[in-house]
């Protein structure tokens, strides 16, 4: 009836005096309890399930301390059945979902019922919608740990199922260049300033260095100076001068920086990471070899097909 061990159960019947109902009422307070416990733990594995029915898709993740539990025949089984709720009642956010009912508690409390069998931390997280026709969904090699959803303005099964496999294999964070958030290509142009002065900057000092005759490969950090000095690969007096003039180096060539080259360098670097994060603009890795982006492959298979909608979520580190 609960799912709880044979020991819990005999010790909650104990003290409920043979009340079934309050013993179940005791093992839910010591899921609660257990839950509470281990709130500060990590929940870094667990199952992710996605589902389409009625016009209504969506995605779910219920997380877990260890791929032990979220492997689990009973973990996975309440993954769904809190899906199969969320599907079914349309739910639009995750509070929706966490208070739906489900066999008379809450999906919320389920799941710290669940927590308190197993002795481990859970939550539910990584709710995603989309609504409408012509959706098709994808499990990643049916593992649980990635799922995807894409949604297209006209029936093609196959092309769709495709691109939801393009959206797991190449992580896009958008669908075209106008869908990304301005504040990420801010974010991204000042990165790829500093990364590029850094880089001008390196340059100068490595050039530097060679004109001295010394290796910059042997004196780029202070523990490779003093492990090359070990291994009698530089001298000590060596060491010091690249010491020397990797510090003037750097003062030098940061002053001589030309900012409109910085720039133009910055700037193709955000327009790579468009094209790398972009569905649209990303090469499409299902095709015959023939290197089209996603964009061009969709044209080649359909001139009206276009890709209005997508959603992607996993648990692995990436």
């Amino acid at each position: 009836m609960t799912g709880a061990g044979l020991a819990d159960v005999k010790k909650a019947l104990t003290e409920a005096e043979g009340n079934f109902d309050r013993a179940k009422e005791l093992l839910r307070e010591r899921g609660l309890a257990i839950a509470a416990k281990r709130s500060d733990r990590e929940t870094s594995n667990g199952c992710v399930l996605t589902k389409y029915e009625n016009g209504f898709a969506a995605i779910i993740a219920l997380k877990c301390e260890t791929d032990f539990v979220a492997n689990g025949a009973d973990f996975i089984a309440l993954t769904r059945s809190i899906l199969d709720a969320a599907v079914a009642n349309k739910c639009q956010t995750l509070d929706e979902v966490k208070n739906l009912v489900i066999n008379g508690q809450t999906a919320q409390e389920a799941v710290t019922q669940r927590s308190g069998i197993t002795g481990e931390k859970m939550e539910l997280d990584g709710y995603n919608v989309l609504e409408g026709e012509n959706i098709e969904i994808y499990d990643h090699m049916g593992k649980h740990t990635l799922c995807t959803m894409v949604q297209l303005n006209k029936e093609n099964a196959e092309v769709g199922h495709k691109l939801a496999m393009q959206v797991a294999a190449m992580k896009p964070i958008a669908l075209d260049a106008n869908s990304i958030d301005p504040k990420i290509l801010e974010e991204e142009y000042k990165t790829a300033v500093e990364k590029s002065k850094l880089e001008q900057v390196q340059k100068f000092v490595d050039m530097k260095l060679n004109k001295a005759g010394i290796n910059p490969a042997h004196v780029d950090s202070e523990d490779h100076i003093e492990s090359n000095m070990a291994k009698g690969w530089i001298t000590k007096e060596q060491a010091e001068e690249a010491r020397k003039i990797i510090a003037e180096a750097k003062v030098e060539g940061e002053a001589q920086l030309k900012m409109p080259m910085i720039e133009g360098i910055a700037k193709g670097r955000v327009q790579k990471f468009k094209k790398e994060s972009c569905l649209v603009d990303q090469e499409f890795q299902f095709g015959d070899g023939d290197k089209a982006n996603v964009a061009e492959w969709l044209k080649q298979q359909d001139k009206e097909l276009k890709i209005t909608a997508f959603r992607r979520f996993t648990l692995v580190a990436e």
